[in-house]
């Protein structure tokens, strides 16, 4: 019962906002009490945190079983963006926006887990590109890690790219574009053309 509630809240909190789900709302998707989610749950807090841990650790297994598979580093890139898009819905919502202005200790944890988790990731997609000659030989791994997760991480903020002007996805697929570009050599260019062209 403690899995189904959590499935459903999170579902719920991605697609509504963390904000305006109630336990009432999560009691009545599933058609149970409110007194069975607090037998699991103290309180919302507890459940926000639970179901935020199950979308990081779904997209962190998802990272590594793309990972695993050693193809293309510039194709792992798109490959992991399009499981993170899945996963997070349209963002319509600003989860993670409401998640940072109500939830700033949960936010805070989360935050740090992504870094560690995307900062592994990308340190060994650039060292395979350099390997491959997909990427230039002279960049500094650690500052070009850095600068991918705080950009990544900029293109959430609501009041730099508010979602009426701007789609995740669109957002995404021009930093991606913006970022490749910047590290790859004419070889790399070659394959970032064909994925450009397969996704137009």
């Amino acid at each position: 019962m403690r899995e189904k509630i959590v499935h459903r809240a999170t579902e719920l909190f991605l697609s509504l906002g963390v904000k305006s789900v109630t336990i009432d709302d999560i009691a009545n998707e599933l058609g149970i009490s409110k007194k069975t989610i607090y037998v699991h749950f103290e309180n919302k807090t507890q459940l926000v945190e639970a179901s935020t841990l199950e979308v990081f650790e779904i997209i962190s297994q998802g990272i590594d079983a793309i990972c695993q598979l050693q193809k293309d580093p510039i194709e792992e890139i798109y490959d992991i963006k399009k499981l993170v898009m899945e996963h997070l819905k349209d963002e319509k919502s600003s989860p993670y926006h409401q998640l940072q202005k109500y939830y700033p200790k949960i936010f805070s944890s989360l935050r740090s887990k992504q870094y560690r988790l995307m900062e592994d990731c990308v340190a060994d997609n650039l060292k395979r590109g350099i390997t491959l000659g997909l990427y230039r030989d002279n960049l500094e791994i650690d500052i070009i890690s850095k600068l991918y997760f705080t950009s990544i991480r900029s293109l959430k903020d609501k009041q730099l790219f508010p979602l009426k002007h701007f789609s995740m996805s669109s957002l995404m697929n021009h930093y991606l574009e913006y970022h490749v570009r910047g590290i790859c050599t004419p070889k790399g260019l070659e394959v970032l053309t064909k994925i450009i062209n397969n996704q137009n």
